[in-house]
């Protein structure tokens, strides 16, 4: 009896111990846990989106409307100190010896289905019109004032209608000019809903002037990529009463929201220099 009592008191004290032991490794990897989430940064956060809603993407191919607004919303929640960037920082400055202002563009990750990156304007700096062929293209603004002006072709005129100026044969060497629609022409201040670009809605083409020094987060999905024939195109833009088409007749007071756009190369008056990205890094899952 004493030593069935005694093993059955041992026995007591080991499955209280083990109990007291399992409680405190729960707590302890649930601490763990909780200390792991907090420390999941926003930018992290952001590629693990991008890799979700761009998992079955490509040319032209839009995520549905419920991965849109999921990475709408992790986007309107990044703030510039999340990427590790201030106004004060050199990116938004501007030097008297600098001919024009210098814009800096920060890479964060690129992949086959997606890219992330951020552009530094100081204040004035331009990103030239241009494209994003079969794109769908997210913007945020991190910080700042900037005037965006985007563009969708026209391509819901009579089937008899050319939107299409094709140069004669003295002015060869001009490219051909298509017909656009102006979707935005506003100024954005931060904070404000970041923007959405489609590959043939939305505003595909578009040019942002900043009034004073910001920074634009950006999302593409897909990428450019000039091996696969998605290439950065460049545009001037005309108003629409620089050309005469017969078939397209538009009325007196809708002319000033569509402009002619004309294929150029990068303009001399720009610069985009590319710098290292020094906010919290991603870590590939």
């Amino acid at each position: 009896m004493g030593t069935e009592r005694t093993l059955a008191d041992r026995k007591g004290r080991d499955l209280c111990e083990l109990q007291r032991e399992t409680i405190t490794s729960n707590k302890s990897r649930k601490k763990n846990r909780l200390r792991s989430k907090k420390l999941v940064s926003p930018v992290q956060i952001l590629f693990e989106t991008c890799k979700d809603v761009f998992s079955s993407g490509g040319v032209g191919i839009v995520p549905p409307p419920q991965q849109i607004q999921k990475l709408q919303s992790v986007l309107d929640g990044i703030k510039p100190e999340d990427v590790g960037l201030t106004p004060d920082m050199p990116y938004f400055q501007t030097n008297a010896g600098q001919r024009i202002p210098r814009i800096t563009y920060l890479h964060i990750y690129e992949c086959e289905k997606f890219s992330i990156g951020i552009f530094c304007l100081p204040p004035s700096g331009v990103i030239p019109l241009h494209n994003h062929p079969g794109m769908t293209v997210f913007s945020k603004l991190l910080f700042g004032t900037v005037h965006i002006k985007s563009y969708d072709w026209v391509i819901d005129l009579p089937a008899d209608s050319s939107t299409v100026v094709k140069p004669s044969e003295s002015e060869r060497l001009i490219p051909e000019t298509r017909l656009a629609k102006v979707k935005v022409d506003a100024d954005f201040t931060a904070p404000c809903n970041p923007s959405i670009l489609y590959p043939a809605d939305g505003g595909n083409l578009h040019c942002f002037t900043a009034v004073t020094a910001c920074a634009v987060l950006d999302v593409l999905g897909p990428p450019y990529s000039d091996p696969d024939g998605r290439h950065c195109t460049y545009y001037l833009n005309h108003p629409f009463s620089t050309f005469s088409v017969d078939e397209i007749s538009i009325a007196e007071e809708e002319k000033k929201d569509y402009e002619w756009l004309q294929e150029r190369v990068l303009p001399d008056d720009v610069e985009v220099v590319g710098k290292m990205y020094s906010g919290p890094i991603i870590v590939e899952t």
